[in-house]
């Protein structure tokens, strides 16, 4: 069947569900950030609320009238801004996330962000907010967190079963990274190398040890939350194995249970009674699937790399001091050079899948301190940094320099939390 043929009536065919991963094809090698920050008062480190006359929705209010950003709205409620193609948005617990147009190179990421950031500094210092890069609030607990007024918080808090999804929805901040891909080979090849060093490029910027006020005994407790969140949605979206297609990451979204779907506005909640395969099949209390709930079921699966219309790497938590741009310009030196990429195959090649899926639980704990079939992470870490810096530098862009934070930590034998 052609993936893009027309369809003669209304209801939802498999070839429309790979279609949207097909249509991710492209021939372009940008880089894309999704950047949360915890905004905290200045005066005594809580979490800023929602609410309030100097609470997060009033900031964004007054950010759109002096920088000319347009509202981003739930109902009547403002969850967020947006300006040509660069957005804020709130998270549950009204984390601030930045995602900037996507870029040819990481200079252009970083000036995006630096020229929002300069334009919001005398906003933040006018209400007394400053927005912390952690990867969860050190002082503040989800006890004391309100959801902002999104609909689907309140369905998702209501739903998602795991005993810390309330930590990970009020308390955590992470950066994401996003990569284009040429072809479904292409596009399975770095998924399945993302997924691979994933737990350890999350080991090498973990930097969530303090919560609540004290030392939680994990250097990523953001990375705990995650794993202690809903099984059925998050960690590794398959078994990234050799052969692997489309039409794999398709069923396993197909086999997830439904959170919810919007109808005018409104937002209907399913709590998981059917997978997306039974909607499609049988539909649900006279509501039948269209490519939007398709769309929005894909949005609410939450794997360590998710897959899209381009590759986002996800399990970083929030870092800056210039770390903030070693992510992305790892994946730059190493996703869109084709000897880095075979490089780091070799490299990572090697490691089953249950013995990735396990160095998940230790470096959470651990950070680069675990090991891995006796060798330390940090040696592997330090070996595919290494191929990313002199991948940088064949790319000719001067961007090798933002790998220079991280290189300088791992030869300390540290990471962010430890600081």
């Amino acid at each position: 069947m052609n993936y893009c043929e027309s369809k003669t009536n209304n209801r939802l065919e498999y070839s429309q569900l790979l279609e949207e991963f097909l249509l991710g094809c492209k021939n372009t090698q940008k880089i894309g950030m999704e950047y949360e920050r915890i905004p905290v008062h200045k005066s005594n480190g809580e979490v800023v609320s929602y609410y309030g006359d100097y609470g997060m929705c009033e900031l964004l209010r007054e950010f759109a009238k002096e920088d000319n950003w347009d509202y981003i709205l739930d109902d009547v409620n403002i969850i967020g801004l947006k300006k040509l193609h660069d957005t804020i948005t709130l998270e549950p617990g009204c984390q601030f996330e930045l995602s900037v147009e996507p870029q040819e190179t990481v200079t252009g990421l970083k000036n995006k962000i630096e020229e929002i950031n300069t334009n919001l500094k005398p906003i933040l210092n006018k209400f007394g907010i400053e927005l912390l890069n952690k990867g969860v609030s050190p002082k503040t607990t989800y006890r004391n967190i309100r959801l902002i007024p999104k609909q689907r918080y309140t369905v998702m808090a209501n739903y998602l079963w795991g005993i810390l999804s309330d930590v990970m929805m009020r308390e955590t901040a992470g950066i994401q990274v996003g990569i284009d891909y040429k072809s479904e080979s292409d596009a399975i090849r770095k998924f399945n190398l993302a997924n691979l060093m994933m737990p350890f490029v999350t080991a090498m910027f973990a930097n969530s040890k303090i919560r609540g006020g004290v030392d939680t005994g994990y250097k990523s407790f953001r990375a705990l939350a995650w794993l202690n969140t809903d099984n059925e949605r998050c960690g590794f979206a398959t078994r990234f194995l050799d052969g692997m297609s489309f039409r794999d990451y398709v069923n396993r979204l197909l086999d997830t249970p439904m959170i919810f779907i919007n109808r005018e506005n409104r937002t209907v909640s399913l709590n998981g009674r059917l997978t997306f395969k039974q909607f499609m099949e049988k539909g649900y209390e006279g509501f039948e699937a269209n490519i939007d709930d398709w769309k929005l079921h894909a949005n609410l699966y939450f794997p360590e790399v998710r897959l899209r219309n381009f590759i986002e790497i996800r399990n970083h938590d929030c870092v800056g001091g210039g770390l903030e741009y070693s992510i992305p310009a790892l994946y730059k030196g190493i996703m869109y050079n084709g000897d880095a990429l075979d490089e780091t195959e070799r490299l990572l090649g090697g490691y089953f899948y249950n013995e990735i899926n396990e160095l998940r639980y230790n470096v959470a704990r651990y950070g680069i301190h675990s090991k891995i079939r006796g060798v330390k992470v940090s040696d592997v870490c330090k070996k595919f940094v290494n191929i990313a810096y002199n991948s940088l530098q064949k790319q000719g862009d001067d961007e090798e320099k933002y790998l220079e934070p991280v290189l300088e930590l791992l030869k300390r034998n540290k990471m962010p939390a430890d600081f």
